[in-house]
């Protein structure tokens, strides 16, 4: 199964007048649909756009896997575990909250700040917290406490890129538009900020329309790995 959504469709969020514009993908906070609260492992996919000078001031997370994607501008991040580093586009972050963690996530360059941020539910809560960059990403990042997996993909206009097949796969346009399945009948066109769901992946392919670059998460279902 495939469900599409598109840019426009995800729900607004963020603070205009601090400089904070947040577009969720999944119920967040006052937005909540029964019908959309996750998709396989992952909980939420927010784009945010921090202005300079603009942030999320220190709040608490637990038992959640937090994967940040830079895409344009830099991220300043700190955390109660006692990192602070600075995040750029091609660098992905995780932070691995578990029993608890408290966290500032800052724009303090001169510039606008553009990230994609992914949640996902940990198949164990609890336990210490963990931070890693992975600087200057080029191979799929593996994500085991959540039975997942990130490709990022950067196809050149007509290449394509096959959907990994998997329980649940999830696919995010940052830049560029790509066709879903484009040569077959009811291929769909994919712009930035769309995403498609497909449940039982396989046998899916992506064919860039221009110069483009996906994220698409690899992920098992969690009752399996459960048990």
């Amino acid at each position: 199964m495939i469900r599409i959504q598109r840019a426009g469709e995800r729900y607004p969020g963020g603070d205009q007048a601090a400089g904070i514009e947040t577009r969720h993908a999944l119920s967040f906070g006052p937005h909540y649909d029964p019908d959309n609260l996750r998709f396989g492992a992952l909980l939420a996919c927010n784009e945010e756009r921090l202005a300079p000078g603009a942030g999320f001031d220190e709040h608490p997370h637990s038992h959640t896997e937090i994967v940040t994607w830079v895409v344009e501008g830099e991220l300043t991040h700190h955390d109660t575990a006692g990192h602070t580093t600075v995040v750029r586009p091609g660098d992905l972050q995780r932070l691995s909250s578990a029993g608890g963690v408290r966290h500032v996530e800052r724009n303090d360059a001169g510039t606008p700040l553009v990230f994609v941020q992914m949640w996902l539910a940990p198949l164990s809560p609890g336990g210490e917290p963990s931070y890693e960059v992975a600087r200057g990403l080029a191979e799929p990042y593996d994500l085991p406490a959540a039975d997942a997996r990130l490709h990022v993909r950067r196809p050149a206009a007509g290449e394509s890129v096959a959907v990994p097949a998997s329980d649940f796969a999830y696919v995010h346009v940052v830049r560029g538009t790509v066709g879903l399945d484009g040569e077959k009948p009811g291929g769909e066109p994919l712009a930035p900020g769309d995403a498609a769901r497909i449940t039982d992946a396989r046998g899916h392919t992506l064919v860039a329309t221009t110069d483009a670059e996906v994220l698409i998460w690899e992920m098992r279902d969690w009752r399996k790995a459960l048990g």
